[in-house]
C-alpha cells in the first residue's frame, strides 16, 4: 500500500477524485470486468518479473481468452474451423525444444486464436465450441505443422467501466496474434504469443505485451496461397 499512498501525496488526491475512484472500482466488480482489466494492465508486469531470468523462448501474458482441453490434434494437423473459413490461410510450423537444443518429442502445444473478425470461440456468438483451437502433439523429432489462418487485430470490450479507463487516454487495440501454450515432461510451460511484422498496433498494443523476439515475419506459401512461418519453441528445465 505504500506505493498507494505515495500517488495519493504526491498528486494531492481530493476527496473528490477518491470517490470518484472507488465509485469506479466498484463498478468494475459489479461488470465482471476485473479478470480483463488485469489481464489488459497488469498481466505484462507479472510475467515480466517472473520470467526475466528464464532460459528458452520469450513468453507473455496467456491474457483472458485461454480454454483448456481444446481438441487432441497430431503434429500436422489443421485447427478446427468453419467451412469456407474466412482469412488468409497460414502454416505455421517449427519445433518444440529444450533450451539447449535438444529436441521434445511427444511435447504438447496449445493453440488458439482469433478468426479474421477478430473474435473467440466461446466468447463471441455463433462460433463453433472449438473453432481454431487445438492441442497438438509433437512428434518423435519435436517439429509440428499447423494449418490455419491469419487472426485479425481487435479491440477489448468498451462498454463497461474499461471503456471509461481508455477514455481518459488508451486506445483499446490489440495488435493481431496466435497464442500458444508449449509444455513437455520436466520442462517448465512457455506461454506465449505471436505477432506479425508490420500489423496494426504492434508497435501500441494496449495491453503492452508485444515483444521483438515475438514477431514473426511470414513468407509467400509455396503453391501461393497464403503464407507460411516458421518459430521454434525453446523450454527452461525445471528448476
Amino acid at each position: 500500500m505504500a506505493a498507494v499512498h505515495d500517488v495519493i501525496r504526491r498528486h494531492k488526491v481530493t476527496y473528490a477524485e477518491y470517490d470518484a475512484l472507488k465509485a469506479w472500482l466498484i463498478q468494475v466488480g459489479l461488470d465482471g470486468e476485473w479478470p480483463l482489466f488485469l489481464d489488459v494492465w497488469v498481466e505484462h508486469v507479472v510475467e515480466e518479473v517472473n520470467n526475466e531470468a528464464r532460459l528458452g523462448s520469450k513468453g507473455t501474458i496467456e491474457g483472458p481468452y485461454y480454454v483448456p482441453g481444446a481438441p487432441a490434434l497430431s503434429a500436422d494437423a489443421t485447427l478446427p474451423m468453419r467451412e469456407g473459413e474466412s482469412g488468409t490461410p497460414l502454416v505455421f510450423q517449427g519445433q518444440v525444444r529444450s533450451a539447449d537444443g535438444t529436441p521434445l518429442p511427444g511435447a504438447l502445444v496449445d493453440f488458439w486464436q482469433a478468426d479474421a473478425d477478430g473474435l473467440y470461440a466461446q466468447f463471441a456468438p455463433g462460433l463453433p465450441e472449438w473453432n481454431l483451437r487445438g492441442s497438438v502433439t509433437v512428434d518423435e523429432k519435436g517439429t509440428f505443422r499447423i494449418r490455419t489462418v491469419e487472426p485479425a487485430p481487435y479491440q477489448i470490450p468498451t462498454d463497461g467501466s474499461r471503456g471509461k479507463l481508455i477514455a481518459a487516454g488508451w486506445h483499446a487495440w490489440r495488435p493481431a496474434h496466435l497464442h500458444l501454450k508449449a509444455s513437455a515432461p520436466g520442462h517448465q510451460t512457455l506461454t506465449t504469443q505471436l505477432y506479425f511484422r508490420g500489423g496494426e498496433h504492434v508497435s501500441d498494443d494496449i495491453a503492452s505485451a508485444v515483444k521483438p523476439e515475438l514477431i514473426l515475419d511470414p513468407a509467400p506459401a509455396a503453391d501461393g496461397n497464403g503464407h507460411k512461418v516458421h518459430y521454434d519453441l525453446e523450454l527452461a528445465p525445471e528448476q
